[in-house]
């Protein structure tokens, strides 16, 4: 592989003065400590580095390799994330005002799309996941091709469809299946799988979507990789996806019109001056994964069974398993989502990851209100695993010792039953919920004369601004939706339980009429 960063790594050494841009001219007084090699390497686009927009030498070679490692038709380096790459994808397969067809539990950066494009929008609703014991913490489960097959029968017009999978959780749905049918609709399919980047590298993984059938894939590298923050690829299948009736029907010379389309917005939302840093870390990402992705992808299965090992004797700290759908289908689920919740309701999501965080000084990825979700990759450490199981023994422990001295519901915020009852109001994302009623598109509620009102106060109007639980940033409330009273009591809920709600200010929240 050319490897970016070597070629970084020695054009530093050499003598060339740099009479360009970045304005810290590569000199080690522009920054302090670690930074300081970040800016040795930080460059523009000079002579011998290529330039991204239009790449025709090295840069060019490092997308091949990345095409080839996940075998797409093309790959293309995003330094703006894997939003940029939603941005793009959407744009490239749609027209103004056309209709989209997305799973509700899309992330934002989906929505976004929708408002800039002004698309109408149709859902595909997920099932809730049910646990062994009955009971269900909120946790969306894949999109069944069935879904998708009544919702193109019903939504003859959309131009495109649209899924995440795997979701935030790590719940993986049937993308060759739904490939298959999508395409026997003659229309593209996009497949978020921003947390799916190390997918198709070890046999007890998920496929990668790429391989699958999409038409184009986005993938967050530093998600699941070990890349940088702020780094994507986005992968055509234009050339090699949507055979038979889909190319029959003349989407043959459509997808090469579409991957034109694409490059063109990729020179919109990608910055003119990409980080050069941030391209070689990339760069490193696939020689790492290529050389060592399966062996560091099988100790990280041999770890989590050790770490679920060690924990198996908890009474209270519960790795879930995944759990069943409507239909009692087991979900299929990434190894490297770690899903923890606490049994009988003893502790809410927040409570365990504040303990977490503050006394054993471990970070977790989210908090819910039911359970906590931790990543974990190739690049993690057994240190790192014995003292989250350590931890977690220990609080079992606690919540055991507290059992004895009949101290109950530790939380003290809301009974525990009521805390049941309200945590399955939060999910109008799930077929288990009607969907709010949409009055008007994203666009126009977004765009039109907006006004603050009490939380308390919204039910029946329409809502302006996306309110999203974040991470992982999956809307609750969508621009153009009218509030329900349901809506209004998860998101009471939620900021009782101190999460990290985006879209709430001081208690208000902005509506439009009607």
């Amino acid at each position: 592989m050319t490897e970016l960063y070597k070629e970084l790594e020695n054009y530093k050494e050499t003598d060339y003065y740099p009479f360009h841009m970045p304005g810290h001219k590569r000199k080690r007084d522009s920054a302090a400590g670690g930074l300081t090699e970040c800016i040795r390497l930080d460059i523009t686009e000079i002579d011998g580095f290529d330039n991204l927009h239009q790449a025709e030498g090295i840069l060019k070679k490092e997308q091949e390799n990345a095409s080839r490692l996940y075998g797409s038709g093309q790959s293309y380096f995003l330094i703006n994330g894997s939003t940029c790459g939603m941005l793009c994808a959407v744009f490239a397969v749609t027209e103004r005002g056309d209709k989209i067809l997305m799973a509700r539990n899309c992330h934002k950066a989906v929505y976004h799309a929708a408002y800039l494009r002004e698309l109408k929008t149709a859902y595909l609703q997920p099932d809730l996941l049910e646990e062994k014991d009955g009971k269900n913490p909120g946790i969306a489960g894949g999109i069944e091709p069935e879904t998708v097959e009544r919702a193109l029968r019903e939504n003859p017009d959309c131009a495109a469809v649209l899924i995440t999978s795997p979701t935030y959780e790590g719940v993986v749905s049937d993308v060759g299946r739904i490939a298959e049918l999508v395409h026997s609709y003659g229309v593209p399919l996009i497949v978020d799988e921003a947390h799916g980047a190390h997918f198709g590298f070890h046999d007890a993984y998920p496929a990668s979507s790429v391989r699958l059938g999409a038409d184009l894939v986005i993938h967050s590298v530093h998600k699941t990789l070990p890349s940088m923050t702020q780094t994507a690829l986005l992968h055509w299948n234009g050339n090699r996806c949507g055979g038979g009736k889909a190319v029959q029907k003349g989407r043959a010379e459509k997808y090469l019109a579409e991957k034109e389309k694409l490059e063109r917005y990729l020179r919109i939302f990608q910055s003119s001056s990409p980080s050069y840093v941030l391209m070689a870390s990339v760069s490193n990402c696939m020689r790492l994964v290529k050389e060592e992705g399966f062996e560091r992808l099988d100790r990280l299965l041999k770890d989590r069974d050790a770490f679920t090992e060690k924990i198996k004797h908890c009474r209270y700290v519960t790795v879930l398993d995944g759990g069943t759908d409507a239909a009692g289908r087991q979900a299929w689920r990434d190894p490297c989502k770690l899903v923890i919740g606490i049994a009988d309701e003893r502790m809410t999501g927040q409570e365990l990851y504040d303990i977490l965080l503050s006394k054993y000084h471990l970070q977790m990825e989210m908090a819910a209100p039911h359970y906590i979700l931790a990543i974990v990759t190739m690049m993690d450490t057994q240190d790192g695993w014995s003292r989250l199981a350590d931890a977690l023994t220990e609080i079992d422990r606690e919540l055991e010792a507290q059992d004895r001295k009949k101290q109950t519901d530790k939380c003290g915020y809301i009974e525990t039953g009521q805390r049941e009852q309200n945590g399955r109001k939060c999910f109008p994302w799930s077929k288990e919920r009607n969907a709010p009623e949409a009055v008007m598109t994203i666009a126009e509620a977004y765009d039109a004369e907006q006004e603050a009102v009490r939380l308390t106060e919204c039910a029946g109007r329409t809502a302006a601004e996306f309110i999203a639980l974040y991470p992982p940033g999956i809307p609750l409330a969508v621009p153009g939706e009218r509030f329900t009273e349901e809506m209004a009591e998860c998101l009471l809920y939620w900021r009782k339980l101190r999460l990290n709600v985006q879209g709430i200010d001081n208690g208000f929240v902005k509506v439009t009429n009607p």
